[in-house]
């Protein structure tokens, strides 16, 4: 143990605790603990439809498959469980798997147990669901109308909730400005994708009626009471645990705790413990996104561009279940809706609205995203229909720094800052007049360039009670008062000294470890190795609370602030024990160095661990008022989060931090490929604890908003379908889409905090998409209205507004077609083959088993069962998802041997396939042309896996079926899409060999 504190720890970027362990590959994920013998494996079917009845749920021949010892389905759950909390007042159930009826792709609708993965996937395979396909409704705005889908009949709508605010006296403010300016927003989904995906481990003990449940969960705040009540046990008969590391989460990992339920009666219905590992195709489809979200904003601007009011109408969709904690997505920001703004009044519409997607969840941002897009692009547009300069309306409407702590409109009690100063700071420091002349470069040439500007307020260490602003005033006075932020902290030492603390926090990369060591390091006097973080946790052994868990940006000022507040109690003990041994003033007492000393002589000292050590070895010789324990637990909940006030004034978080970003963009002239040219980014986080891990916090969350700005989106078809299921389709930024941010820091201590810090990581997810959205704009239309932005801005997009739409040829060539129906994707085509053969020779062929088995793709084999009618066993898949289908094949219409209409229909666990195509024999002077023209459906799950993925494999299907029908009947020539295809296989092999 080093013996020499040369400077404090805290505010230095020391080496990471946590990395040594993690970059030589010995982390400890859910994935790499160890497990009970006999723990048995979970694999879930899943829903295929967005929309759709169950009308069975066959099992049979699962539960005689190999391995198996049980086939649950959402019957067996909901005999065993209780309809999950819902946020809102409303008569509707929300169940961890499908009952009756499936409402999204992926939803689950039976799991199967057995001896090992692979075995239960196998089984699953063979659960034969049949379903009742429903019209399906995706946008939330169609879901409000009178002929809309209903998800919930009990609901009778898709509106599940509705709240209107008033503050201030908006009416008045809009009928005495001079202008009214409003826009209309559309922000997509899209969510984060950590390395990592869902991972559970669940047993239960029959004897104590009590679960046991391991989880990569971020909780376990509110969601162990949510998950206890669903299980039908009190809390104390759900221990919750997390394993020591975890490979990211940015909010997604509380989406677990649905499988948490699920894993727990899985393992009492088999009686043993079972374990579940998320595979990527799940995670895409299945779990939880951020929601997507639909915004009128209006302000009442005067002359000089000065807001005097807003008005939002927002329309929340939460997917098909309104699953805790939500609509906390639509609520985490309601003290925050001025943004950084001096805004006196504001009317707020809410509406939460249920659709055929996923439910929705904690996603990095969370909620800032939503609101800062539609707020910062109300500021350029207004700064274009005035004819001011866009830098200059920010700077009017800024809150001044002698105004804080700052009450907004709505009620958030901003506790810090000077924007001006941060904002003029970024200016200079981030070399805005260079970008301003790199632009004007830049047009001059002829280039498309803009630059765009954002500001935030970012909020963090959320005040529970936020979400009860979902309630009227008299509900909540019902329900009784919900509100704080509690975090906890316990430091103990033992009798050699060494220094353990807890924290009720789960980390997924914010370096937990090495922050805390830092803070009690810098209390004791100690070097970092004297200290040993714990940050996993067991709701059975550990100090927790109804708040605890790692959310809302919560760790440098309550998590961090509450071991501050512990270590400092603790030091306090130390200190008289030490005084009365040093025969020194309480005052006198120093910690430095491993030593306590007398300040003014430190030749009298005494070692840490020597003082530490009294408690344990003589506790008799303690002062009377030190107790007997060298332990100190601390709840932390600051005084300034209380519960909404009757008037709906809520202060839904305790810090505020500020963010002023600007960005320079290009726009590739030939390819509409938009290009960040320069980002700079100007951060008030408060105290910086750790300068390393906050600009790399700074770093993560610029590199998931590029992606969101410029790649990912979750997209649907009408009928429900998810065409975003795979990384081809859903795509992900890389270190070549990213570049380096130019990050800036000014500093506010936050007085509301022990340390003085703020929350810092989510405030780019924030602020990024809507700079990145104002900067295209701007290049688009330097001047007066500019087209609609909406994410993600790709190079599509931008090619349609600057080139306007593509010609059509002038000899259309026949293509196959598709479209989402309401069962799945349909598809049509047709093309020709010449081969040498009559027809008589082909049409023989065609009734042929041995020719069908030769041309149907993947076949393992083909029987004929009557004249016309043949079964097949089939394997086909898209990328890395394959299945085994069965297939019913049909010849109909026959006219030998001239024309005949082949059917077919597979079914397999990956979904269904099916159509018929029109086959037509003509003599030609090389033999006999064969014509087609088809129509083909694709459904369930399958149809998931990515639309444009999907569309191209299908092609590629049924030209194969074709052209291997045309090779087995003599080859030839061939035209129209088969040709087209065969000339695409040839280019991609030429290409492989040279």
């Amino acid at each position: 143990m080093k013996d020499t504190i040369t400077e404090p720890l805290v505010g230095r970027s020391v080496a990471r605790v946590e990395d040594p362990a993690l970059l030589s590959g010995h982390g400890r994920y859910i994935d790499d603990l160890p497990v009970t013998a006999g723990t048995l494996a979970l694999a879930f079917v899943r829903s295929p439809h967005g929309h759709a009845d169950i009308r069975s749920v066959d099992t049979a021949e699962a539960a005689c498959a190999p391995g198996v010892v049980a086939v649950i389905t959402g019957q067996d759950v909901a005999l065993r469980t209780r309809s999950m909390t819902v946020g809102v007042k409303a008569n509707v159930e929300c169940w961890p798997m499908a009952v009756e009826r499936v409402r999204y792709v992926g939803e689950p609708v039976a799991m199967v147990v057995a001896t090992d993965r692979y075995l239960a996937e196998d089984a699953a395979d063979l659960v034969a669901v049949d379903y009742a396909p429903r019209r399906a409704v995706v946008d939330p705005v169609a879901a409000l109308s009178d002929d809309a889908p209903v998800l919930h009949s009990s609901l009778g709508g898709n509106l599940i909730n509705e709240r209107r605010f008033r503050y201030g006296d908006p009416e008045a403010a809009f009928e005495a400005a001079r202008h009214r300016i409003g826009i209309d927003v559309t922000y997509p989904r899209s969510a984060c994708t950590p390395i990592e995906t869902y991972g559970v481990i669940a047993s239960y003990e029959p004897g104590e009626d009590a679960f046991d449940v391991t989880a990569n969960f971020q909780g376990p705040f509110s969601i162990h009471a949510v998950v206890a009540r669903s299980l039908n046990v009190p809390g104390n008969r759900l221990r919750l645990r997390t394993p020591p590391d975890s490979g990211g989460s940015f909010g997604i990992k509380q989406g677990v705790f649905p499988y948490m339920i699920l894993a727990g009666v899985a393992a009492r219905i088999a009686g043993a413990p079972v374990k579940w590992i998320e595979d990527r195709l799940e995670h895409l489809s299945a779990s939880v996104s951020a929601t997507n979200r639909q915004t009128r904003i209006e302000a009442a601007v005067a002359a000089d561009g000065r807001i005097t009011a807003l008005d939002w109408d927002q329309i929340e969709d939460c997917g098909a279940h309104l699953r805790a904690p939500e609509p906390a997505t639509l609520y985490r920001m309601h003290g925050n809706m001025t943004g950084a703004y001096d805004i006196s009044n504001m009317s707020i519409r809410n509406r939460v609205v249920l659709t055929n997607k996923t439910p929705t969840g904690l996603n990095r941002g969370f909620g800032g995203p939503q609101i800062y897009f539609a707020l910062e692009r109300l500021m350029d547009t207004i700064a274009r229909q005035l004819g001011l300069d866009k830098l200059e309306v920010i700077r009017r409407n800024l809150i001044p720094a002698g105004a804080f702590p700052y009450r907004t409109a709505s009620g958030a009690l901003y506790d810090s800052g000077d924007y001006a100063t941060a904002l003029d700071r970024a200016v200079t420091e981030g070399g805005l007049a260079d970008l301003y002349a790199r632009r004007d470069k830049a047009r001059a040439e002829g280039r498309r360039y803009g630059i765009g500007f954002a500001c935030v307020v970012e909020p963090s260490v959320s005040n529970m009670g936020y979400i009860t602003t979902v309630l009227t005033p008299e509900e909540r006075a019902k329900a009784g008062p919900k509100n704080g932020a509690q975090a906890t902290a316990t430091i103990a030492i033992d009798p050699l000294g060494s220094v353990t603390v807890k924290v009720a926090s789960v980390p997924q990369g914010q370096g937990h470890r090495t922050v805390l060591a830092q803070v009690v390091a810098d209390k004791f006097g100690l070097p970092m190795e004297a200290v040993r973080v714990l940050a996993d946790v067991d709701t059975m052994r550990d100090a927790w609370s109804i708040a605890s868990g790692n959310y809302a940006s919560r760790f440098a000022p309550a998590v961090a602030g509450a071991t501050e507040i512990a270590a400092t109690r603790l030091r306090d003990k130390l200190a008289k024990v030490a005084a009365t041994q040093l025969n020194i003033a309480l005052e006198d007492v120093s910690f430095e160095g491993g030593r306590i000393r007398a300040r003014g002589n430190p030749d009298n000292s005494l070692s840490f661990a020597r003082v530490a050590a009294t408690a344990h070895w003589s506790p008799g010789t303690l002062p009377d008022d030190v107790d007997h324990t060298l332990r100190e637990t601390v709840y932390w909940s600051p005084p300034e989060l209380e519960a909404p006030t009757a008037e709906d004034g809520i202060n839904s978080s305790l810090c505020h931090g500020f963010i002023f970003d600007f960005c320079g963009v290009e726009i590739d002239p030939e390819t509409a490929e938009p290009r960040i040219d320069r980002y700079v980014t100007m951060h008030d986080c408060g105290r910086i604890l750790h300068p390393a891990m906050v600009d790399g916090q700074v770093r993560g969350g610029f590199a998931q908003a590029v992606g969101a700005a410029f790649l990912e989106e979750y997209s649907y078809g009408a009928d429900g379908s998810f065409q975003s299921g795979t990384l081809a389709d859903y795509l992900l930024p890389t270190v070549m889409e990213v570049p380096e941010p130019v990050i800036l820091h000014h500093e506010t201590l936050s007085p509301f905090t022990p340390l003085g810090a703020k929350g810092v990581g989510e405030g780019n997810c924030m602020s990024t998409p809507v700079c990145i959205a104002n900067a295209v704009a701007d290049a688009l239309a330097p001047e007066g209205d500019a087209p609609e932005i909406v994410l993600p801005v790709t190079a599509s997009k931008l090619a349609a507004l600057i080139f306007g739409d593509e010609p059509a040829p002038k000899e259309p060539v026949s293509e196959t077609k598709t479209e989402a129906t309401a069962g799945g994707r349909t598809l049509t085509g047709e093309g020709r083959a010449v081969v040498q053969a009559s027809r008589e020779d082909v049409w023989r062929m065609l009734l042929d088993p041995a020719t069908l088995d030769a041309i149907i793709p993947g076949s393992h084999g083909v029987r004929k069962v009557g004249e016309t009618r043949f079964e097949a066993d089939v394997t086909l898949g898209i990328g890395p998802v394959r299945g085994r289908y069965k297939a019913d094949i049909d010849l109909s219409d026959l006219d030998p041997p001239n024309a005949v209409t082949l059917s077919g229909q597979a079914v397999g666990a990956l979904g269904t396939g099916g159509g018929q195509g029109r086959i037509t024999l003509t003599d030609t002077e090389d033999g006999t042309e064969i014509a087609y023209r088809y129509e083909a459906q694709i459904g369930g799950k399958v149809a998931s896996v990515g639309g444009r993925l999907l569309d191209g494999a299908a092609k590629v299907v049924i030209g194969e079926f074709f052209r291997a029908l045309a090779r087995h009947c003599g080859g030839g020539a061939s035209s129209g899409a088969v040709a087209r295809l065969r000339g695409l296989v040839d280019r991609v092999i030429k290409g492989g060999r040279s």
